[in-house]
């Protein structure tokens, strides 16, 4: 029988682990049998109509990419088989939290989502301008994006929910140290890096396989908003960076970034310090230093914003042969949530609208649904195996195999170090990027309704590096914490 407090399902029965993902072994992959978790996601797609739940808020542009780099013994995806070689391709840039209406400037991390249009099919990298993310497993992504939403009582934003969340989810340090620091508003969206975030996996022709993550280096440099210039800029122009893109482009001042990758051999993901496919984790370029595949250019404006960035559709499920993904337990819940997403907001055939469609033939055995507007498959055959000439499938396309072994159940990450790296981040910075870090922090924090969240949070801040939490708890009026371990 069910408590008056217990946690339940939508039918009503009691959660047993709302925090982990079941998985098949420590390294997953996420199983499908985890029912709570795949109810939790479809339901949070579900809950906003009809603009996106997340990332509402967004600009988009066309351009190319260009390979620089001979990267084929690590991959065999064609669009990067030679250099040289050009790749048409559609960006959208966007905030996390905001409405459709919501103000360019404000403090959040910016989506940055690429689709390639390979002679393969497409190819999408959904990141953010951020190498890390808050979390770290799918199963809390609804309970996190809650927080960044509407109190559902007062329809404001609850700074309250927001820090009371982070300070239980000690993984979110990282994140949050970069948001609240000199980079948590950028100057413009051509004036910021772009990352896969994620870890992922590419093949070459050989069936080799390696561990990679992407980093997008914006040509034009980092610059980032004042605190104070981007809350005047929200209330004279809040869709400041969506006309700054957009006139940039127009004027022929194209915008570039310098992508390059890092690459880890499959064994190391045994032994690395960190856990290579914790996306709250980077891993050290002195360790795995960047290398450089190409570069992105964008030089043509949508001629529609509501058919070519409304209606643009990306997932990190979206993959052409020799890239693949990896265990990490956020990816493998984002490779169901966004498909399912546009299947709700855009509809059962949001990959055939010119925006998603891929630029060589698609044959597969897909009939029917909303908006289905061209021939249907006229009267070809409709199922497989067949015996009348269809599509069959390619078997040296399959996704390379990786071991699994371990229970069927809901395990937390091996490697819980939330500390170490926004520590170094923090010591990274120079005396007045910390001031503003911290200045940042102790605003965004004031208003937080329990002095016991405040205390909380500051403990991690202070694990992270003592000096941090100090100057924290000190523009808080709170207590230094001592004892910490």
């Amino acid at each position: 029988m069910t408590k008056n407090n217990d946690l339940t399902t939508s039918w009503g029965a009691p959660v047993g682990d709302n925090q982990n993902s079941m998985t098949a072994g420590t390294r997953g992959p996420t199983l499908i049998q985890d029912v709570h978790l795949l109810e939790k996601l479809a339901h949070f797609n579900r809950e906003r109509v009809p603009e996106r739940v997340v990332h509402a808020k967004g600009a988009g542009a066309h351009g190319y990419f260009e390979v620089t780099n001979d990267l084929t013994k690590y991959t065999k995806a064609s669009f990067l088989s030679e250099i040289g070689k050009r790749t048409p391709m559609f960006i959208r840039f966007s905030t996390v939290a905001g409405e459709l209406g919501s103000a360019d400037t404000v403090r959040d991390p910016r989506g940055f989502a690429v689709k390639f249009y390979t002679e393969e099919g497409n190819y999408d990298l959904v990141g953010n301008n951020t190498p890390v993310f808050f979390i770290r497993d799918a199963i809390k992504f609804p309970d996190f994006i809650h927080t960044q939403k509407r109190d559902p009582k007062t329809h404001l934003k609850n700074p309250t929910a927001v820090w009371d969340f982070w300070s239980l989810s000690p993984e979110s340090l990282h994140q949050v140290t970069i948001l609240m620091s000199d980079r948590g508003i950028p100057a413009t969206l051509r004036h910021m890096h772009g990352f896969g975030s994620h870890t992922f996996k590419w093949v070459n022709a050989e069936g080799e396989g390696v561990w990679v993550k992407y980093h997008f280096k914006t040509e034009q440099g980092v610059k980032n908003l004042s605190v104070e210039a981007a809350a005047k800029m929200a209330g004279e122009n809040p869709d400041y960076h969506t006309e700054d893109l957009f006139n940039a482009i127009e004027n022929g001042d194209f915008p570039s970034w310098k992508l390059c990758v890092q690459i880890m051999p499959l064994e190391d993901a045994n032994t690395y310090r960190f856990d290579p496919f914790d996306v709250t984790k980077v891993w050290s370029q002195k360790d795995y230093p960047l290398i450089e595949v190409g570069r992105m250019v964008l030089n043509k404006n949508p001629e529609n914003y509501f058919a070519e960035v409304e209606q643009a559709t990306f997932s990190p499920g979206t993959l052409v042969p020799g890239i693949d993904v990896s265990p990490d337990k956020m990816l493998q819940g984002r490779l169901f949530a966004y498909h399912d997403a546009h299947r709700y907001r855009v509809g059962a055939n949001h990959q055939m609208l010119p925006i998603n469609r891929p630029r060589n033939e698609v044959k597969n055995y897909q009939r029917d649904g909303q908006m289905r507007f061209d021939n249907n498959g006229g009267g070809s055959v409709y199922y497989e195996p067949n015996s009348f000439g269809g599509p069959t499938e390619v078997s040296e396309h399959k996704q390379a195999a990786y071991p699994v072994s371990g229970l069927a159940e809901s395990v937390a990450y091996d490697h819980n170090d939330h500390y170490t790296q926004a520590g170094d981040l923090y010591r990274l910075m120079s005396e007045e990027e910390r001031s503003r870090l911290v200045a940042n922090i102790v605003a965004a924090m004031k208003p937080v309704e329990k002095e016991e969240i405040k205390l909380r949070q500051i403990q991690h801040f202070y694990k992270a590096d003592p000096e941090y939490g100090t100057r924290i708890a000190k523009g808080l009026g709170l207590a230094v914490p001592q004892g910490v371990k």
